[in-house]
């Protein structure tokens, strides 16, 4: 258990005397995400939220840190603990300018990374669930700090629940089964929770199985049910309480929405920005109305209470972290520590020789000859959304030309002058406090702008002059952004060529077009169509593919960059389209290639890209954005003063084909994710290089190998470093059972050990296997269970490299059959199709119904024993007319009907169906399958 985490059942003294003491209306004023002072009972001002995902953010210049998605990839647990101490540290010396710097953080998003087209995909760790319980959790605990009472903040895990999609987000409902519910979706949320490390959780926009999540009686009947979960303050998304009953029309008014969200668990609403005025309006209403009760009320201040009451707000000197100053913003030891994580999050995925020679072409070594740094992101540093501001950023090209003398760096983007076709004359940036101007008839160095396409078409605009980018302030455009950015980014423009070689230039943002005002000429914002915008042709000042394939050519190593603009082309709201590098990156790794056979490719994303045939680049390195130390950090690497230690914790697929539909949610019958998918993946979970190799020589079971129990010792493997320097190698174990009663994973992260290996060294090193992560949902049983079975015990670097292996036996009763005579949650299925997990009633209860009623759906129900059942019974409603039959196996693997009814309009009741005799000959069927017609509902059966 983490340090500290029985604070979280510490005893709380001040909370409860503090609800005690406020009126009705006070409380529930208290209930808003802006909370008002109580001057009489020393309240100040509190409001739940400060942004922390991997820096202090929105609240001006901090450290900032990779991208928790490349922390992940250090698989560090301790090293991403340090990085939270430090991040709650900074937050604290915000709060000691600026009082009202809220110390509950809304960090970290524990969502798996299911799909790698998530537009969110940044934020997250991994895709193995209980990977980011463990990760986030160490994140967790680093934000909670280490006393054993008061919190250095109060962490808050997003967002509960099932939440991969940005299309749609508010309105599309994920389905999930009760085996990827238990084994997928809530471990992440489970480990920090009972580990005492969190002390909020975040709900999300989406529904649950037809049910918005800010109602969901998955908070009520499991968060609340875990060790710890009863004192968890739940918060809702902005703008989540109003999209109850607007966009998703689940509710009929504010008054009713709110109730329910209230009673279902939620304890503060964010809506609505600082104006607490309509929540607590509707709140009102809904006490009025009797839809709730000040206890309710009571029970969610009271968790914000000892929320607050944890971080010391109500000691006199604040508590133990108090005293924290602003000196601590920016600490030279935190930016130290940027730096260590930067270098631990970077991935070497291939190391190969350069064609005409014999050594892998990294490390470069002390003296690599002249490197050119080529691509956009070589020579900046990019923020996403929930970056702090950059301060004393380092690039890659300032990181390797720290290490190295000899460095260039060349963009590798085409410089450009834009003639407007009617008026004859070239925009100009000019001065970045006024628009740009059409009045030269030639160009210059301001009519010049570097045109960077980010890939489907998104370009941007940037004055080489200023660096500024060209943004939209209104009407007018102008070369004043010092990066692209904003909820809705104002850079960004799309180029529509014409048959005449000239191009219309389309605003993204506003979807206006650009034309150039009489008289003034003023580069402005036209609301009307391509056909009345101005078109201009494209002068190419300098090609950045001429000057891209001239530094590789003169330089002893290539170093070409390519990846994301965070802001662009996937991000909150956006998903992405594809796998694909965007063709322009895919283009500039060519041509470099083919001018410099020694090219290290340096990929710098929020996500995971299909490479195709560029996966072959002698030397291929990934990491994240990886913050203002992310020149630094990447140079330790490529110059080999640091060794390789990072390993993927979410796989790389080769082709979009591979992927599952971004709102299938069901990962068992998609066969997706490292857990299901059969697909080759590019790199696999786990993988990641050293720069040398490591060789798996043994493994066998520690402890009572004989009964082939984990629980007593686990596993002990022994590695071999078979090269000449230090090697950090990542043991890791993963779990097969392929005669598994349900479908098994085909491999299951179940463990993992780092192990530090001097040239030539042989070490057995023991790692620990829970035998409960061996564990399914058993649909039978109703809850999480080990199968007694065989089961492969599997070690190796990657989750596709798994050169050794074990089997242990299992022994013990399992799951068992299913209760004849005893009613059966419908939801509880073995196997389904056009099947939708829909709302029994509109706040409790799953129960399902066809996802077309055009269709008919199926569901299979296995695990049954005794002789052939005599009558099925099945609790149903119909919206309209409709059809059922229970079918039970036939020969060859058919269905065959052995009972069936039409149901009328407006039934709600129980259904009985006896069975036709003779339906099977001798023992009684394993299997039913019941089939649904129409606009029915099924929430339970019996089989008798």
């Amino acid at each position: 258990m983490p340090p500290a985490a029985s604070a979280s059942t510490a005893a709380i003294t001040k909370a409860q005397s503090l609800l005690d003491s406020l009126s009705r209306d006070q409380k529930i004023a208290m209930l808003h995400q802006h909370a008002p002072a109580v001057e009489s009972l020393g309240l100040a001002r509190f409001h739940t939220g400060a942004e922390a995902a991997h820096g202090v953010a929105w609240l001006g210049p901090a450290t900032v840190f990779p991208q928790p998605v490349g922390l992940a990839a250090s698989w560090d647990e301790d090293l991403i603990r340090r990085v939270g101490t430090a991040v709650a540290r900074e937050v604290r010396g915000k709060k000691a300018v600026d009082a009202t710097v809220s110390t509950n953080v809304w960090a970290p998003v524990v969502n798996p990374l299911r799909h790698p087209l998530w537009g969110r995909n940044e934020e997250g760790f991994s895709e193995d669930p209980h990977l980011t319980a463990a990760l986030a959790g160490a994140y967790c605990a680093g934000l909670k700090g280490d006393h054993e009472r008061y919190w250095l903040t109060v962490p808050t895990l997003k967002h509960f629940l099932a939440y991969n999609n940005e299309a749609d987000r508010n309105v599309s409902s994920s389905q999930l089964r009760a085996r990827v519910l238990h084994e997928y979706e809530l471990p992440a949320y489970r480990g920090p929770i009972e580990d005492g490390v969190a002390g909020a959780v975040m709900l999300s926009y989406n529904l649950v199985n037809g049910r918005p999540a800010h109602v969901s009686d998955l908070v009520a009947g499991e968060l609340r049910q875990w060790r710890n979960g009863e004192d968890i303050a739940i918060v809702t998304d902005a703008g989540a309480p109003s999209s109850l009953y607007t966009a998703e029309k689940y509710f009929d008014d504010g008054p009713s929405a709110y109730a329910a969200a209230l009673r279902a668990g939620v304890d503060n609403f964010t809506e609505d920005s600082d104006n607490p005025e309509p929540s607590l309006r509707h709140l009102h209403q809904a006490l009025d109305r009797g839809l709730i009760t000040e206890a309710d009320i009571d029970r969610a201040v009271l968790r914000l209470l000892t929320l607050r009451e944890r971080t010391g707000e109500f000691e006199p000197d604040g508590g133990p972290y108090g005293a924290l100053g602003p000196e601590l913003v920016g600490d030279p030891a935190h930016v130290a520590l940027a730096r260590e994580a930067a270098r631990k999050s970077v991935v070497l995925l291939r190391n190969a020789p350069a064609a005409g020679t014999a050594d892998p072409l990294l490390p470069l070594g002390p003296n690599p000859g002249k490197v050119a740094v080529i691509g956009a992101l070589g020579s900046t540093v990019l923020s996403d959304w929930y970056s702090g501001t950059l301060q004393d950023e380092v690039s890659i090209f300032e990181g390797l030309s720290a290490r190295y003398g000899d460095v260039v760096a060349e963009a590798g983007v085409d410089l450009v002058s834009l003639r407007c076709v009617r008026t004859g004359t070239y925009p100009g940036a000019g001065n970045p406090k006024t628009s740009l101007t059409a009045g030269a008839a030639a160009p210059g160095p301001d009519e010049a702008f570097l045109l960077k396409d980010w890939g489907d078409g998104e370009c941007t605009l940037q004055s080489p002059v200023t660096d500024k980018f060209v943004t939209a302030d209104g009407y007018y455009l102008s070369a004043s952004a010092a990066r692209v950015g904003g909820w809705v980014v104002q850079e960004t423009f799309r180029l529509h060529p014409g048959v005449d070689g000239t191009v219309s230039i389309q605003h993204i943002g506003t979807g206006k077009w650009i034309r150039i005002e009489a008289h003034t000429g003023s580069a402005a914002l036209s609301a009307g169509t391509e056909e009345a915008a101005d078109r201009f042709a494209l002068r190419t000042v300098r090609s950045g593919q001429q000057a891209a394939r001239e530094a590789a050519a003169a330089a002893d190593v290539a170093v070409v960059v390519v990846g994301n603009d965070p802001h662009l082309g996937g991000r909150e709201t956006i998903d992405r389209a594809t796998l694909a590098l965007p063709e322009p990156e895919q283009e500039l790794i060519r041509l470099v290639r083919e001018a410099n056979p020694r090219t290290v490719l340096v990929i710098v994303s929020s996500y995971p890209y299909a490479l195709g045939p560029l996966a072959d680049t002698p030397a291929v390195v990934w990491t994240s954005h990886g913050g203002q130390e992310l020149g630094n950090g990447l140079a330790d690497i490529l110059s080999g003063d640091f060794e390789p230690t990072g390993r993927l914790a979410q796989t790389w697929w080769q082709r979009d084909e591979d992927l599952p539909g971004i709102l299938d949610y069901d990962l068992i019958s998609s066969h997706s994710t490292y857990l299901y998918s059969t697909a080759e993946p590019l790199y696999a979970l786990g993988h990641g290089l050293s720069y040398s190799p490591v060789s798996y020589e043994s493994a066998v079971l520690a402890g009572d190998g004989l009964s082939g129990s984990l629980s007593d010792g686990g596993i002990d493997v022994a590695v071999r470093n078979t090269g000449t320097r230090t090697a950090h190698e990542l043991v890791q174990v993963y779990a097969a059972s392929p005669g598994h009663r349900f479908e098994f994973p085909r491999r299951l992260l179940v463990a993992y050990r780092r192990v530090e290996l001097a040239p030539g060294e042989r070490r057995t090193v023991r790692i620990p296997v829970p035998l409960e992560r061996l564990a399914t949902f058993s649909v039978t049983a109703g809850r999480m269970l080990v199968e007694p079975g065989t089961y492969e015990v599997m070690v190796g670097p990657s989750a596709n490299c798994l050169p050794l292996g074990v089997e242990l036996s299992v022994s013990g009763e399992g799951s068992g059959p299913r209760q004849r005579g005893a009613w059966i949650r419908a939801e509880l299925f073995d196997e389904c199709s056009n099947l939708a997990l829909v709302p029994e009633t509109p706040l409790a209860g799953t129960a399902v119904a066809p996802c077309s009623p055009q269709e008919s759906a199926t569901a299979v129900y296995r695990g049954w024993q005794g002789n052939t059942p005599e009558c099925v019974a099945l609790r149903l409603t119909a919206s309209g007319p409709g059809r059922v039959a229970v079918q039970l196996p036939g020969r060859g693997g058919t269905w065959t009907d052995s009972a069936a009814a039409t149901v009328n309009s407006g039934f709600d009741g129980e259904l009985a169906l006896v069975l036709a005799s003779g339906a099977l000959d001798g023992a009684g069927p394993e299997a039913v399958r019941i089939v649904l017609a129409g606009p029915l509902t099924m929430s339970e059966l019996q089989v008798a």
